[in-house]
């Protein structure tokens, strides 16, 4: 993760330029406080064969984060 997206594993490939929403929790660690989780927008850069054979994930692909919103608790 990074200020400008994400590189995560997926059992599915994805097409460059396909529109992708994800969440993002920060642990309480990081956001000094309470957990924090974010939803995330952005859209497929990269894709790629993970190096690791027979892994159950065989893609790797790079999203980027255009916008991002707070997702509130429902305890509040």
């Amino acid at each position: 993760m990074s200020s400008n997206g994400v590189l995560f594993s997926s059992e599915n490939s994805m097409s460059i330029g396909d529109p992708v929403e994800y969440v993002v929790t920060l642990p309480a660690q990081v956001s000094i406080g309470d957990q924090v989780r974010l939803r995330c927008m952005g859209k497929v850069m990269r894709t790629e064969h993970s190096r690791q054979e027979m892994s159950r994930r065989p893609y790797r692909i790079a999203v980027t984060l255009e916008r991002y919103e707070f997702v509130r608790s429902k305890a509040n």
